[in-house]
């Protein structure tokens, strides 16, 4: 069956704001007393807060804390990090191909909905996107499926087999595995692919630029 839609992850797929995120991240528990490694929170990012605190603090301390440190860690994000985060090589351009082929596009991301529109427009893509999810559509982050399924959902009448996601995370992967959605990998993350093919990502490329210059044998056009 081709693909009639292509669901895109943003953070580490489309933008370079993975170590940006890690910083952030370890400036927040650094606040709340707790003190970590950025490699180590590096490790976890493309999954939402939900997920990655509970690596770093104990269970109690999430429930009783977790949403505080949540919005510390976004509004520290946005006033000290959102401005240095820029796009990857040739996101419109590739953007524009899909769209030429007649195919969907969707952006799966479990970021704040103001943060996702704000990406939309650093990367130039506003115009092109036909849906798009944010933490508000989901119960839990990757690697649960629940953002996938919430695009797959939006997307309808289309079926499962007619998408194919890209993301740059193994917790992309598995989340679209759970989903049965395939994945294509990009290594600008800075996952190995080693990880993200032992995740299940059927195709790896070093980032957008490169999947648009192979795109005519890339699982996009098969």
């Amino acid at each position: 069956m081709s693909v009639k839609a292509v669901i895109f992850d943003i953070d580490g797929t489309l933008l370079d704001s993975v170590d940006l995120h890690a910083r952030a991240w370890v400036a927040a528990f650094r606040h709340f007393g707790v003190e970590t490694e950025e490699a180590a929170v590096r490790a976890q990012i493309g999954k939402g807060g939900d997920q990655l605190m509970p690596v770093f603090l104990p269970e109690e301390r999430v429930a009783r804390e977790g949403e505080t440190i949540e919005a510390y860690r976004s509004d520290l994000f946005k006033r000290d990090y959102l401005s240095q985060v820029r796009p990857f090589p040739g996101v419109r351009a590739l953007f524009e191909r899909i769209r030429g082929d007649g195919r969907r596009l969707a952006l799966a991301s479990s970021g704040k909905k103001d943060e996702v529109a704000h990406y939309q427009e650093i990367l130039g893509i506003g115009d092109l996107v036909d849906v798009a999810t944010s933490a508000d559509d989901a119960e839990r982050s990757k690697p649960h499926p629940d953002i996938f399924a919430a695009v797959i959902e939006k997307l309808r009448p289309l079926g499962v087999r007619e998408m194919i996601a890209v993301g740059d995370t193994p917790y992309d992967a598995e989340a679209a595995a759970k989903v049965r959605l395939a994945t294509i990998g990009v290594l600008c993350g800075g996952f190995p692919e080693a990880d993200l093919s032992a995740a299940g990502c059927t195709a790896i490329y070093r980032d957008p630029q490169d999947l648009l210059d192979g795109y005519d044998a890339s699982p996009l056009r098969r």
